[in-house]
């Protein structure tokens, strides 16, 4: 990609925002992107906020604490830290952060009154959540930035709207104090070219249905997207229109029968690989349809292939590199 075509995302984001529904790979993309950013000496901060550990399972390391802690290296000496945001630690940190209040609210939180505090504002748990990204994507000492950038795999896309929003709907009710300043800044941050958001999806009916929902709720909100990752895609082993024709109605049992006779394999074969081969077309039908559907948003586009085997460090090195290239990062770096 000629860095001219770079997307403004790549230079202008320090939040960079990730979601998906269920299933698609956002905390792997999410990983990815991590990396990417970091690439080159920078340092950057995978934030979770869903009690899953799914940054630790994917790196194979134990259970995260609420800190954070390094666990990449990014080629170029770059770093990538993580943390996993805990809703009460996080309502603690704030009370010491406002209202000065240190060990006093720990005591809060062992005989349960945060706890029951959320519960009973469910809303108040997203606020503290996104106030703690908040004020690491904004943190500086000595007049620099303690990250370069911060990557938060966020809620999946049937409730990110309601997640990224809910900050701003307690700004409207609070006219004044501590909270009514946090939630500002935050939805002030959500609000600017400072943070990206992305959604994941997979080239089937359902993910791509919700991301077009998930961006059209996410823009009514005020909040814009600024790319779609299509993770796991696949390249078809055949030509596009002999799929067609197969997922049209073509029988093609009697070139696979042909086929399976040259090659001197049993005929047996050929109602198996024809029941496989038929599915695959339609899937690719749905696909091309899916293809078709994203650039409606208006957005790059983003394509990461299916990798096979278990995710390590070096796969998700690889995805992290095709980011750079087809955002033509690199080609930013060298000029």
């Amino acid at each position: 990609m000629d860095a001219a075509l770079t997307p403004a995302w790549w230079t202008d984001a320090r939040l960079h925002v990730v979601s998906g529904k269920g299933g698609v790979g956002k905390t792997t993309v999410a990983a990815a992107l991590a990396i990417a950013l970091a690439t080159g000496g920078r340092r950057t901060l995978l934030v979770e906020v869903e009690d899953r550990q799914g940054i630790a399972q994917l790196f194979n390391i134990p259970p995260l604490p609420y800190a954070e802690r390094p666990i990449a290296a990014a080629p170029g000496e770059g770093e990538v830290y993580a943390l996993a945001v805990e809703p009460e630690a996080a309502l603690v940190d704030y009370l010491d952060m406002f209202y000065g209040l240190g060990r006093a609210g720990g005591m809060l939180r062992r005989v349960g009154a945060i706890d029951f505090a959320t519960s009973v504002a469910p809303g108040l748990r997203d606020v503290l959540l996104t106030g703690k990204v908040k004020e690491a994507t904004t943190r500086a000492k000595g007049g620099k930035r303690a990250y370069d950038a911060v990557v938060l795999d966020a809620p999946p896309t049937g409730r990110i709207g309601r997640f990224l929003n809910v900050t701003g709907e307690v700004a409207a009710l609070a006219k004044v104090g501590p909270i009514k300043k946090q939630s500002d800044g935050v939805m002030d941050l959500l609000r600017s070219s400072r943070t990206a958001i992305h959604l994941v999806t997979l080239l089937e009916e359902m993910p791509v249905q919700e991301t077009l929902e998930a961006a059209h709720d996410l823009r009514s909100s005020g909040l814009d997207i600024a790319s779609v990752v299509v993770n796991m895609a696949t390249e078809p082993q055949m030509s596009a229109g002999e799929l067609d024709d197969i997922a049209a109605g073509d029988d093609p049992l009697k070139q696979i029968s042909t086929g399976l006779k040259t090659a001197g394999l049993a005929a047996s074969y050929a109602e198996p690989l024809r029941a496989e081969l038929v599915d695959y077309a339609r899937r690719f039908t749905v696909e091309q349809q899916a293809r078709a559907d994203l650039p409606s948003l208006g957005v790059p586009i983003t394509e990461l292939p299916r990798l096979h085997g278990q995710m390590t460090a070096d796969a998700l090195g690889d995805l992290a590199e095709l980011i750079r290239e087809q955002t033509g990062a690199d080609e930013v770096a060298d000029v």
